[in-house]
């Protein structure tokens, strides 16, 4: 996967050291995910690392769109018709996102209208602009009616259909995060979906998890790297769904507003506390562009952006440290 061009983690120098490692690779969401789980035993790393993919497994059979059995589905499935009630937890999920929709004046929005879409992201390019049918009205973040008290929620256009591509992978990583942290002798771990890093403690020998920054010019050094520290590091690319038309590159990260597909970014990347939430920002800055974006993110306490743009430059936001040897 081109995901590695953007970062890099440098796990190579790990010293040899007592604590014991745990680490699977497994797929999920339809993606690929990895979890390293240091502990003082390997029992103890066993037992976390089992706990935290069977939670992300759990939050999977919640948010999924493909599963017809799950809260999600079902949402779907009744939009123009009833309300749905649902669990607690998806409940608080939606809302959520609502509040990020609101924060990023619509730019990252869980409603869409599929069946009005002619958009295929497959690497080729096109010769002719596909007629783009009118944008379904009521798919907008705003129209996705909540019931606290009944516990409900209801899509009022049969066009109308959520999806948590989004934020799922970063809300999966936050949770399972915040479980196996607290697991007996843990003292560090990483929940890497795909390219969505999500850390907590520091690995044997180092100050922190050290993300190598890599230019998508191939020939170009590495720009240096970033430090977590018990933070989120999202990215959002366009590596591997696009088109072009014209000779210019188009990301399958839809415009909420327009209906049409974003350009001009290669990738975007944010760190914060909340995978969940940097997951959410690195799709509205897409949308944004850098301008707004950065504008927007350097009104946020405690979150940092990084956009990699279509020439190969890059802007970030102006509180981000890019340390440029390891240590």
């Amino acid at each position: 996967m081109r995901l590695y061009f953007l970062f890099f983690l440098l796990f190579a120098s790990w010293p040899l050291s007592a604590q014991k490692l745990a680490q699977k690779q497994f797929q999920l969401m339809g993606c690929w995910f990895e979890v390293k789980v240091f502990a003082q035993e390997e029992e103890e790393a066993q037992a976390a690392l089992a706990a935290g993919i069977a939670e992300m497994q759990r939050i999977e059979a919640l948010i999924s769109s493909w599963q017809p059995n799950s809260a999600t589905s079902q949402i779907n499935a009744q939009a123009g018709q009833q309300a749905v009630r649902v669990p607690t937890e998806l409940l608080a999920l939606i809302q959520r996102a609502k509040k990020i929709s609101a924060l990023t004046d619509g730019a990252f929005d869980i409603s869409f209208a599929p069946k009005n879409s002619p958009w295929q992201f497959e690497g080729q390019t096109l010769e002719k602009w596909p007629k783009t049918p009118p944008k379904a009205s009521s798919a907008n973040w705003q129209n996705i009616q909540v019931d606290e008290l009944a516990q409900t929620v209801f899509l009022p256009d049969s066009l109308m259909q959520i999806g948590f591509g989004g934020l799922g992978k970063g809300y999966a990583a936050d949770r399972a995060k915040a479980l196996m942290q607290k697991m007996p002798g843990v003292t560090a771990g990483l929940v890497n979906a795909s390219g969505d890093l999500n850390c907590w403690g520091q690995p044997p020998g180092k100050a922190g998890w050290n993300i190598q920054i890599l230019s998508p010019d191939k020939q170009a050094p590495p720009l240096g790297y970033l430090q977590l520290n018990g933070q989120a590091l999202v990215s959002s690319g366009d590596y591997e769904k696009f088109f072009y038309y014209q000779g210019r590159r188009y990301a399958h990260i839809i415009n909420p507003k327009t209906g049409l597909p974003t350009q001009g970014i290669q990738s975007a990347s944010v760190l914060c506390p909340s995978a969940e939430l940097a997951d959410a920002l690195a799709t509205a800055l897409f949308v944004l562009g850098p301008d707004k974006g950065l504008a927007l993110i350097d009104q946020l306490e405690q979150i940092e952006a990084f956009i990699w743009l279509s020439d190969n430059s890059y802007r970030c936001s102006k509180n981000i440290e890019i340390k440029r040897d390891e240590k």
